[in-house]
């Protein structure tokens, strides 16, 4: 349910492509500016251990650390002969090519200078450092060459390399354009992949830089360091030390000697070339993760998508860098980022707007539901909700939504509803659709109860439209509740508003006052409408209504006033009074030998009053009248939602004499358990299945079957509101007792019906 009617609250969020559109721009503009790349190091960093592996072994640094300065006395840089023998050593060993990542660039001791000459001579596999003119981002200010009388006896190669913020390196040339050619950088020289100066690759800083073979300067000038270390290798030679000025941060492993840098660029080029795919790629993938999302009409699992797109953002390129596959992430999140967020803040935004039991959007979603301005309002109100809510537990009240909604989505499955507290279910519609029509149709399907956990529960229910109009939705809503409520009051089953009821609202806030003050000027009287027995076409009795005739609004229309009274528990004084005036009116008329019944309203919040049945007793006595001649009219819902304390005083009120009637039968919870417990001695059956029945054959079968069952309890059975005679035949052909309705004679005074009495006893002697 939740998932079908809660389509319009995303109606009232931002339309998607919108949203969409902004987050792809933020994206691209976070990429392009490079603001992620704290966090993208971070993250490279994070994913490196998980394809953490050790290095190849044929390239072996030796270290300029503290022990072989210890050694030479000083820090570098050395006196060149420390160089020479170095040179010497390696190549004695077997080294295979010798790089130095150290500075020879100006002159210094003659003899000095001249042994490393004469060292580089008989190696011929020395390449010596070089660095190139400084460009943008790229250590270094102008080009530096080693002394001429040492570049021509050995190779050279490029050191320049890019660092950022962390003083670390995640980017190496190829190689750096000089004043006479392109000079390949140590890491190309040592991977022997070479490339042109106008390229860079990723550092592959998932090769554990402790695990390259290593060995300590001091030792090699010592001649104490084993042979096979470095025979048949390549052997870099660089400073480790702070002192030698030359340290860089690692990342994963922290500060550690630029020698270290270019060792773990070659083996990067040793495992490959290395493919820079940038942030572009899966800043796409993201952006189509979030448009899958976004226009994914189905709520369910979005922030479940996200969650696991993110995840793959996050870990999947760990796959790809293991094979030298390198992506940017940070801008991909951004978007996974900001989508999730907006997903969070319309789920948090959607739980105010949704009603915690059945999941349907509340009241507070209609009013902020857009493009509803020329559409019609449609409420229905379940009358007897509150009641029946509080005797279900919360799973099965959510059936009872369930099975509301369903009856309601007929003819139109794809529509909205909107609930309130208290059985308050709303919809637009367009308002060119004929109302009457569906909404007559929806109340039909309401006369059959539904069944919650295989109980059987009846609805009432009552319909109020409000066309569109350019009030606001709060507005609109009230008036089309109003409509609602004056429907049931009126006994329809809907009713447009009727906006001339605004202007009314001061008087009905007033009404309840002027009441009881009516009933003691005398505007309040009884009419009496007669009843007549089917079998003898006579009139056996009749139901006294109350009437009030305003001195300045004229006649007062009962549903109004008698609902604001019970309402407000401010029926009592009008019921003593018509108790009065209708049992003074029975014995008048019951003089002699006739025989006629006399019937009253009774609300049921005056079934608590314990004085009740003391009250009229007492005016049985003073009017003289039989109890037998009275009988009390309580509508079905209110007899059945009695208590046990309401049933006792019904009892009391039969064992005084008198008859109790179930009114409005059939629009209540009534099942054969109940009818059983209420001491009634008749039953009224509702004028909306009386009106119905010669058309329709449900209601016919309605009507049937509630005569055949009164009977079968012992119960006399009246049908109110028959207007025709075809009605009239039906129902004496279907056994019904009594009669009741415009064909039987309409609300009269107490001295028309005398006179239609006494005109029908003239008649008979006759």
């Amino acid at each position: 349910m939740r998932d079908v009617h809660t389509r319009d609250l995303d109606r009232t969020a931002p339309k998607p492509w919108r949203t969409l559109l902004w987050i792809a721009i933020a994206g691209l503009i976070f990429g392009a500016l490079g603001l992620g790349e704290i966090g993208e190091d971070v993250l490279r960093t994070g994913r490196n251990s998980l394809h953490w592996h050790k290095a190849s072994g044929d390239i072996v640094v030796v270290k300029m650390d503290d022990a072989s300065n210890r050694f030479v006395g000083r820090v570098p840089p050395w006196p060149r002969r420390y160089y020479a023998k170095l040179t010497d050593e390696l190549t004695r060993a077997g080294a295979k090519r010798i790089f130095f990542d150290v500075k020879f660039y100006g002159a210094t001791d003659p003899t000095d200078d001249r042994m490393f000459t004469e060292s580089l001579t008989r190696s011929g596999r020395v390449t010596l450092a070089v660095r190139g003119p400084s460009r943008t981002n790229f250590e270094g200010e102008s080009e530096e060459l080693p002394l001429p009388a040492f570049a021509s006896h050995a190779h050279l190669g490029s050191i320049n390399w890019f660092y950022n913020y962390q003083n670390a390196v995640w980017q190496l040339p190829y190689a750096t354009s000089t004043s006479k050619a392109p000079l390949p950088s140590f890491s190309a020289l040592l991977s022997d992949r070479a490339g042109p100066p106008t390229r860079s690759f990723t550092v592959d800083y998932s090769v554990d830089p402790q695990s390259i073979p290593s060995v300590s300067a001091g030792a090699v000038l010592a001649s104490r360091f084993p042979a096979e270390v470095v025979r048949g290798k390549d052997v870099i030679v660089g400073t480790t030390t702070d002192a030698g000025g030359d340290m860089y941060f690692v990342p994963g492993v922290g500060q550690m000697g630029g020698v270290f840098i270019h060792a773990l660029g070659a083996e990067t080029l040793k495992a490959g070339r290395p493919i820079d795919l940038g942030w572009l790629p899966l800043l796409l993938a993201s952006i189509a993760s979030a448009a899958f999302v976004l226009f994914r009409r189905v709520d369910q699992h979005k922030l479940l998508l996200m969650g696991i797109a993110a995840i793959a953002t996050l870990v999947g390129p760990a796959a790809l860098e293991a094979r030298l596959i390198f992506v940017d992430v940070t801008p991909a999140l951004l978007v996974l980022a900001a989508t999730s967020a907006l997903l969070l803040r319309g789920r948090f935004r959607k739980r105010g707007l949704i009603d915690p039991v059945s999941g349907l959007p509340n009241l507070t979603a209609l009013k902020s539901a857009r493009g509803t301005r020329d559409k019609a309002l449609i409420v229905a109100r379940i009358l007897n909700y509150a009641e029946i809510a509080a005797t279900l537990p919360t799973s099965s009240e959510r059936q009872l939504v369930e099975q509301i909604v369903s009856r309601l989505s007929v003819g139109a499955r794809d529509r909205t509803f909107y609930q309130g507290d208290d059985g308050i279910f709303a919809w637009f519609d367009e308002p060119g659709k004929p109302f009457g029509h569906h909404l007559e149709a929806l109340h039909a399907l309401f006369r059959t109860p539904v069944r919650v956990n295989g109980m059987a529960i009846d609805l009432s229910i009552s319909f109020g439209v409000e066309i569109g109009s350019g009030r606001s939705i709060a507005n609109r809503l009230g008036s089309a509740l109003l409509a609602a409520e004056q429907a049931a009051h009126d006994g329809l089953k809907w009713k447009y508003h009727d906006p001339d009821s605004l202007q009314d609202a001061s008087w009905k806030l007033s009404m309840l006052s002027q009441l009881d003050d009516a009933v003691d000027r005398g505007e309040v009287w009884a009419a009496y409408q007669p009843k007549v027995d089917l079998k003898t076409r006579k009139i056996v009795g009749a139901e006294a209504l109350a009437r009030w005739t305003h001195p300045e609004k004229g006649p007062i229309a009962a549903a109004e006033f008698i609902a604001a009274a019970e309402q407000n528990d401010r029926i009592g004084k009008l019921t003593a009074f018509m108790l009065d005036g209708a049992i003074s009116a029975a014995a008048t008329l019951n003089k002699g030998d006739h025989h006629f019944d006399m019937s009253v309203n009774l609300s049921g919040r005056l079934l608590s009053d314990k004085a009740l049945v003391g009250r009229i007793a007492i005016l049985l006595e003073r009017h003289g009248l039989d109890p037998r001649h009275l009988t009390l009219e309580l509508t079905e819902t209110a007899a059945l939602a009695g208590s046990g304390e309401a049933l006792e005083m019904l009892t009391q009120l039969r064992e005084l004499g008198l008859n109790i009637s179930i009114d409005d039968y059939g629009t209540g919870l009534s099942t054969l358990e109940y009818l059983k417990k209420i001491p009634a001695s008749e039953i009224k059956i509702d004028q909306s299945f009386i009106k119905g029945m010669v058309d329709n054959r449900s209601e016919k079968l309605m009507v049937s079957s509630t005569i055949a069952l009164a009977h079968s309890l012992g119960r006399q059975v009246v049908a109110e509101g028959v207007e025709t005679r075809e009605a009239l035949e039906l129902l004496a052909e279907l056994e019904c007792d009594i009669a009741q309705g415009y064909i039987t004679g309409r609300p009269m005074s107490l001295e028309s019906l005398r006179r239609r009495l006494a005109s029908e006893r003239r008649s008979k002697v006759a």
